[in-house]
């Protein structure tokens, strides 16, 4: 059985930032993730990818991003559990927790922190016959590292922010690059579909619309792909290809979280957002892309935010007879749970004759 004071749900960036929060109040954080290592979908789809929204960083790339948050925690010695998807959730008399995993690992807890982004996740995959035969022979839903494709022929399928983004960015790394849609119009921000099209009169793209890939072949490694163009089966055509990359999208489920009895709208957790992102269970939040709320935005920056209140709510749950005072990092420092500290410099105070 492992016992802490708060279980965090989801080993993204905000269940990470979590662990740090709770660490300035004292408080021991162990994070379940059914994911293989700590940082969601920023590890697991695209740890290459810039990120420009996160507060004193003008661009940094997901994957560093994630770096940089297990380095901020290292000092409050957080357990994780990964590998293993929460499964059951059983409340004790004492208002307590047991969370078990779908492997069978029980987890006793005061607090729940259900961080999970969005959720469970699988990619949309196009209705292509034999697909499935090739994918890790050459087809991908998701770009991991950009240099797989350095120097290689790339097909990317899809109209939206993904398709557009990667296409932008691997026109500088593959050999060439083909973005292929259905549609003349696409539905990434308008930036991306000009920068595409900048590309497209220089050379570095391929843009084929409106067209869709109806066919994958090779032997053993994708060859190439068959291109309907205005969907009409007599203007078929076969692309060669090293990658093909369908981007379409994420269908994200709760799993089973969604049986534990929290009130669910449009596949999100509702969570009271005018005190501490708690549920309709007491001891039990929400914080991140899980929830939803009046005005919720999903962003990073966001489930930073929630985390903070929510550890302070949490605290008073844990603590009840106890008041804390808050203290700026600035002046108290960082104290870790090893006695290892971060001092914060002492003002120095100058007289004036």
């Amino acid at each position: 059985m492992i016992k802490t004071d708060i279980l965090i749900i989801g080993a993204g960036p905000t269940g990470l930032f979590t662990v740090f929060e709770a660490g300035l109040l004292k408080l021991k954080c162990h994070l379940i993730d059914a994911l293989p290592q700590p940082g969601g979908q920023l590890t697991e789809l695209y740890p290459k990818k810039p990120i420009y929204d996160i507060p004193a960083f003008p661009e940094v790339l997901a994957g560093d991003l994630v770096d940089n948050l297990m380095e901020q925690i290292k000092p409050f010695e957080p357990g994780f559990t990964l590998g293993e998807r929460a499964e059951d959730i059983e409340k004790l008399d004492d208002g307590s927790f047991i969370v078990t995993t779908d492997q069978g690992t029980k987890h006793h807890t005061k607090v729940v922190a259900i961080a999970g982004g969005l959720g469970s996740f699988e990619p949309r995959k196009p209705p292509i016959p034999r697909l499935s035969d090739f994918e890790n022979k050459g087809v991908s839903y998701m770009v991991k590292n950009p240099e797989d494709y350095r120097d290689k022929d790339v097909v990317i399928a899809g109209g939206g922010d993904s398709a557009l983004d990667w296409s932008i960015f691997l026109a500088d790394v593959a050999s060439s690059v083909t973005l292929i849609h259905r549609r003349n119009e696409f539905r990434g921000a308008l930036e991306s579909v000009d920068r595409v099209k900048e590309l497209k009169d220089m050379g570095k793209i391929k843009l084929i619309t409106p067209a869709e890939v109806v066919d994958v072949n090779g032997n053993g490694h994708i060859e190439n792909v068959l291109i309907r163009k205005n969907n009409n089966p007599e203007e078929d055509f076969k692309l060669e290809t090293d990658y093909f990359i369908p981007l379409f999208g994420l269908s994200p489920k709760l799993g089973p979280i969604a049986n534990w009895g929290l009130e669910i709208e449009k596949n999100a957790i509702k969570v009271d957002n005018s005190l501490d992102y708690q549920t309709n269970i007491p001891g039990i939040y929400a914080i991140g892309d899980v929830n939803t709320y009046p005005g919720k935005l999903k962003l990073i920056l966001c489930g930073f935010h929630e985390a903070t209140l929510m550890c302070q709510s949490a605290y008073q749950r844990i603590h009840p007879d106890k008041k804390y005072v808050m203290k700026y990092t600035t002046v108290g420092g960082v104290t870790g749970f090893d006695g290892s500290r971060k001092q914060a410099p002492k003002a120095v105070v100058r007289s004036i004759d």
